[in-house]
């Protein structure tokens, strides 16, 4: 693999700092002392206009007189020199910029001009600029510390990645008091070139980190951000605290989606997504570290509670209540072995009461009891001194059945000074120790969310199985069409007929411009009917009293009619269109659902799911998800409500077709994915029962797309790109699927991998390996087609269905290129397999904008280098490894 291109700026090989001075208080010997008394083993320069010594070291006056050309520059100089000195340093070759002007203000017009002037020098020398920031960077692992901090920063594995220089100093001076070290710390400034998503890609190839602890403030590029955390979250434990959760700038929209969308609602469904572990204060943030430092995991929400203090137990009770964690109860088994282990006294239900003068063993026991209990996925034991305790002894002993057990072990040690020394041996050997009970409940309930979202981490949303394809053709005629009228809301009968091209049930509704013509229309549909005003630009009819229900004769009809184009006319005047006439709905035990889409500013189309009807806004029962959703994702929506427990059989009601309202969503998504036009979307109300679904109002609001936008660009996750799914044979006439990988292929990969010869898993892994690991597997089958594409030949189908061959590519950093690989099963080379699954490759790579495909190839493989001739590379000699050959290929 190739270095990732933001190596220079987080491992450079040579610094300069730019203003590096002995003057006390100024950055610039803040930074410079940093990188001298901290051991920086690359090369060092400074530039001084007025000294040729600093510290010691010699000084020059200009950065060009560096040689040769360093590859990170720290600027510390004020804002009114940047211009120039951002343009010598890409004169002469510096490949990153840190930029930390003391005096730089970011929130004035003159800041954003310099800004984009600065940028636009940056694209000009292919140089990257990090910053302006207060903190700047430092990666204390490799003992270069380009940061404006005063302390000791120790080389840990973990990464902290914040857009605030406080915050960063806060939690690094938290991290001094506890021993906590770091791979990267990241202070990002005002983010004027490389932003928190690039950070993030970084980090995620980076050996020496091994969990990332992240504070946001905003997010600008959602999509880089959601590759990326996706990315990391699948190999290593991501941590983030946003603030800003209540946004007052949102303005009310035209439809109840828009107004039901909170930024928050939907960055944390974006971060369920991603697999992250969300945390929402300083000092949970401080907690999280800490436990993701002690490797500690969940694989389930059920929580045992011991204590020696009931009254300290039942404060964990009262918050796992707080926050729906269960509390099970234990198996009988488990109850009868408490029973023998300990006094009579003893309470042996959850929660575990072994009385106050419980010594070491005592807790050893009880806990390792409640820990075999298959009913118990973690255990929070609360201590407290009392006579005949040993607090010293109850934590050499939690330490050591901690290392014995992998259900994770949360420990409250209630107290002050007579539990300090056992606490401080606690933090020492990494095991979670917190100060009262509802801290332990707080972190077993963020493990077992973790946990939960890593699960949705693993969706993929795959075609819809056999169901009929979406009538595209259809649904973009009459959008394309809304447009060119300077339009942007579809009418009902508009936005209902696009619902209709992706199947999804809807009221027949036709158009009467007068009484007559809805009597007409009535006596079509059949009575009882419903009538509705058509005005121009008013979305929600109710709101000016323009819908009658349940009209049972035609008398009726054509008397409503008259009414309420009366009276629609002399308040609207010629925006009256008419008015729209549809069937009764009439189902007994139906349901009122409100489903919808809304259009985040950052991270782009939302789907909503909750209680529909005209008090919708009243009771705000709404959840949201990222599309593309599936069958895991669209249950999950529906069970994130509380009108899921309306859709069950209660009293007289039969329960709800609930197949039939995830349908809706699912094919709802589909919509989301394939009609980029689609800024917010109403079904309102999507009536439910035992037979199924029916749309009976709907809304949709539009707005051209850039006709050069790239498929699904729109959206924050890329959805499975079935568009690639090929059905062809090879010149043999063996018949042949050549279609993207999806998570479920898992198993059939590993069996592909385990039947190759050994020459040929060497070739492709460069490994002796017999079969792939499971976080190897993991990363081959659950694909983020945003930044990878893995294309599969197989034959078969169902549970016959075997791979042949794997064709993949990477996106680079850069995003013009990729680097690719591909294996043949043994028995399959030389059949033509290689160049079919090679050219789908290259036709994925030309619809994502790519230019360039490139790979490794062992010199000694000269089957390989031949094929890659035939396909057009050039070969050339690897840079790094004279065993490599590097190929190369223009698109």
């Amino acid at each position: 693999m190739k270095q990732h291109y933001l190596t220079p700026l987080f491992d450079p090989k040579s610094i300069v700092v730019i203003g590096a001075t002995e003057t006390e208080g100024a950055v610039g010997k803040t930074v410079f002392a940093n990188l001298l008394q901290g051991g920086y083993a690359g090369k060092l320069a400074a530039v001084n206009l007025r000294h040729d010594v600093v510290m010691g070291a010699k000084a020059v006056k200009h950065v060009h007189q560096v040689k040769p050309a360093p590859e990170l520059a720290i600027i510390t100089t004020p804002t009114r020199t940047l211009k120039a000195l951002v343009e010598e340093c890409g004169k002469h070759g510096v490949a990153a910029v840190v930029i930390m002007s003391c005096d730089f203000v970011g929130t004035d017009e003159k800041s954003r001009v310099l800004l984009d002037q600065l940028h636009a020098t940056a694209r000009q020398y292919g140089l990257r600029i990090f910053g302006p920031t207060v903190f700047g960077l430092a990666r204390p692992i490799s003992r270069m510390v380009g940061a404006h901090y005063q302390g000791e920063l120790k080389g840990g594995n973990l990464a902290l990645v914040s857009q605030s220089s406080a915050v960063a100093s806060a939690i690094l001076d938290w991290a001094e008091s506890h021993d906590v070290g770091f791979s990267s710390v990241v202070s990002l400034g005002t983010e004027a070139d490389v932003d928190v998503g690039e950070t993030l890609d970084y980090l995620v190839s980076d050996p020496k980190t091994q969990s990332i602890l992240l504070y946001l403030e905003d997010v600008a590029d959602a999509r880089m951000l959601m590759s990326a955390l996706r990315a990391a979250s699948r190999t290593k434990p991501v941590m983030v605290l946003k603030v800003g959760r209540y946004d007052d700038r949102v303005a009310l929209g035209r439809t109840h989606s828009e107004r039901l969308i909170g930024r928050d609602d939907v960055f944390e469904a974006a971060l369920r997504r991603a697999g992250v572990l969300r945390i929402r204060s300083i000092n949970q943030l401080f907690i999280a570290a800490r436990v993701v430092n002690g490797n500690y995991r969940t694989k389930g929400r059920r929580l045992a509670i011991i204590t020696n203090g009931m009254g300290a137990g039942m404060m964990a009770v009262d918050r796992a209540h707080d926050l729906h964690i269960q509390l099970p109860t234990l198996a009988p088994e488990t109850q009868a072995r408490l029973q023998a282990l300990l006094p009579p006294q003893a309470v042996t239900v959850n929660p575990v009461d072994i009385l106050g003068d419980a010594s070491a063993e005592r807790f050893r026991l009880a806990t390792q009891a409640v820990l075999d209990d298959p009913q118990v996925d973690g255990v929070v034991v609360v201590f407290t001194p009392q006579v005949g305790t040993d607090h010293m002894a109850t934590a050499e002993t939690m330490i050591a059945l901690r290392a014995d057990n992998d259900k994770p072990i949360l420990l409250a040690w209630i107290g002050g000074r007579k539990v300090e020394a056992s606490r401080k041996l606690l933090a020492k050997s990494n095991t979670a120790c917190f100060n009262a009970p509802e801290h332990g409940v707080e972190v077993f309930y963020s493990l077992a969310s973790w946990q939960y979202n890593q699960q949705l981490l693993l969706q993929t949303a795959a075609p819809l199985g056999e169901w009929e394809a979406p009538d595209l053709e259809t649904a973009r005629t009459i959008i394309d069409t809304v447009l060119a009228q300077g339009r942007s809301a579809l009418d009902e009968i508009e936005s209902k007929a696009v619902l209709r091209a992706f199947h999804i049930p809807v009221t027949p509704t036709l158009r009467a411009a007068s009484a007559d013509d809805a009597v007409t229309v009535a006596m079509g549909l059949g009575l009882p009917i419903v009538l509705k005003l058509d005005v121009e630009g008013v979305t929600h009819k109710t709101d000016i009293d323009g819908v009658v229900l349940n009209l049972q004769s035609l008398v009726a009809v054509a008397a409503e009619a008259n009414r309420l184009l009366t009276r629609a006319r002399e308040r609207f005047g010629d925006a009256v269109r008419g008015l729209t006439v549809q069937p009764m709905h009439q189902r007994r035990f139906g349901r009122e659902l409100m489903l919808g889409v809304a259009r985040d500013r950052a991270f782009g189309p939302v789907i909503t799911f909750g209680a529909g009807g005209i008090a919708v806004e009243v009771f705000n029962d709404v959840a949201v998800a990222l599309p593309p959703l599936n069958e895991y994702l669209a249950r999950n929506l529906i069970r994130r409500t509380k009108v899921k427990t309306m859709l069950e059989a209660f009293r007289n009601q039969p329960a709800v077709n609930l197949e039939a309202v995830e349908n809706v969503l699912l094919r709802l998504s589909e919509l989301v994915c394939e009609l980029p036009q689609v800024l917010q979307l109403d079904m309102n109300p999507l009536v439910a029962d035992e037979q199924g679904v029916i749309a009976v109002d709907a809304r949709i609001v539009v707005a051209p797309v850039d006709e050069k936008a790239r498929r699904y660009q729109h959206m924050a996750i890329h959805p499975y790109p079935s568009q690639m799914v090929q059905l062809t044979q090879l010149k043999s006439g063996v018949p042949l699927t050549i279609r993207p990988v999806r998570p479920e292929d898992a198993e059939m990969m590993a069996t592909f991998v385990r039947e190759l010869s050994d020459e040929t898993r060497y070739n492709r892994y460069m490994n002796t390996l017999k079969t792939l690991p499971q976080s190897m597997l993991a990363r081959f089958t659950q694909m983020d087609y945003a930044r990878e594409v893995a294309l599969v030949g197989t034959l078969g189908e169902g549970d016959d269905e075997r791979i042949l061959g794997v064709a993949r590519f990477t996106v680079n950093p850069d995003y013009d290129s990729c680097e690719f690989a591909i294996v043949i099963a043994d028995h399959m080379q030389g059949k033509g397999l290689g160049g079919r699954l090679m050219e789908a490759l290259f036709a994925a790579a030309r619809d994502m904008s790519l230019d360039l495909v490139e790979g490794e190839v062992l010199a000694s493989n000269k089957t390989m280098l031949n094929f890659m001739k035939r396909l057009g590379f050039e070969i050339h000699t690897h840079p790094e490894d004279d065993g490599l050959k590097w190929v190369v290929k223009r698109l």
